[in-house]
C-alpha cells in the first residue's frame, strides 16, 4: 500500500471483528511510528496498548458506569470550544447528520444517539486499544506532536491491513482508564484508539472533506 492509498483509505471504523491483532504487528507499527516528528525530538507521547483480559476489564468498568448513569469525569482539557463558529459548526453538524443518519437515528432521538455513542466505551468491538497520554506540563506545540504520532500509527495500521478509530470519548472516563492502566500522575489522557480488523458487514461510508480552495491558499505569483 503506498502512502496515498493509506491516507485515503484511513477512516474511523466503528464496527470491528473479534479477530485478534497479533502483538508483533502492533510492536512493528509502534516502533515505526516512533519516528514521527516532534519539536526538539521531545517525543511527548506515552502509549498504553490493551487487549485480552485487561481490555475486557476496562470495557466492563466503563459499561458499569454507563449503566449506573454515572456522570462523566471532570474534563482535563477542552475538546471543542463551547461555541463553534462557521465553517466548523456546519462541518460538525454535517458529520453528525451522516453518522446517525446511516444508523437510521433521527436528530431528535436523543436516547438512540446516546446508545450509539456508548459504542465508544466498547471500542466498537475492537480486540485491541491504544491509550495515548501526554505530560501535563507540556504545551500546545507538543499536543500537535502527539497528533503526528497518532496519524503515523493510523497509516501504518493501514499498511498492516488494520483499521482504527481515535476516540476523545475515553477522556470522559479518564479515571476509569487510570484504574486499569495506573499511569504516572504527571500524565494526562488525550484519547483512546480502537484497533482491529473491520467487520466485513460494516458500513464503509466516509465523511466528506472540504474543497482544496477552502483550506489551502497557494502563493506562487501565478
Amino acid at each position: 500500500m503506498d502512502v496515498y492509498e493509506a491516507v485515503k483509505s484511513r477512516r474511523s471504523v466503528r464496527r470491528f471483528s473479534d479477530r485478534p491483532v497479533p502483538r508483533e504487528v502492533l510492536e512493528r507499527v509502534l516502533s515505526a511510528a516512533a519516528w514521527a516528528p516532534s519539536g526538539s525530538n521531545l517525543q511527548p507521547w506515552r502509549a498504553f496498548v490493551l487487549s485480552d483480559g485487561p481490555l475486557a476489564t476496562l470495557k466492563k468498568r466503563a459499561g458499569a458506569r454507563l449503566a449506573a448513569g454515572d456522570p462523566f469525569d471532570e474534563p482535563e482539557y477542552e475538546q471543542y470550544p463551547q461555541r463553534l463558529k462557521s465553517p466548523y459548526h456546519e462541518r460538525r453538524a454535517a458529520f453528525g447528520a451522516q453518522r446517525y443518519g446511516a444508523l437510521g437515528i433521527a436528530r431528535e432521538d436523543t436516547e438512540a444517539r446516546q446508545r450509539a455513542a456508548s459504542g465508544n466505551w466498547e471500542c466498537f468491538g475492537a480486540p485491541a486499544a491504544l491509550f495515548c497520554y501526554i505530560d501535563r506540563d507540556l504545551g500546545r506545540p507538543q499536543w500537535s506532536d502527539v497528533g503526528m504520532f497518532l496519524q503515523s500509527v493510523m497509516l501504518l495500521l493501514r499498511q498492516e491491513g488494520l483499521h482504527s478509530c481515535t476516540q476523545m470519548a475515553w477522556a470522559k472516563f479518564h479515571r476509569t482508564v487510570a484504574e486499569t492502566l495506573a499511569p504516572p500522575r504527571d500524565l494526562m489522557l488525550f484519547c483512546g484508539m480502537s484497533i482491529g480488523y473491520e467487520e466485513p458487514a460494516a458500513n464503509p461510508a466516509r465523511t466528506g472533506r472540504a474543497a482544496l480552495e477552502e483550506t489551502v491558499t497557494f502563493v506562487d505569483g501565478l
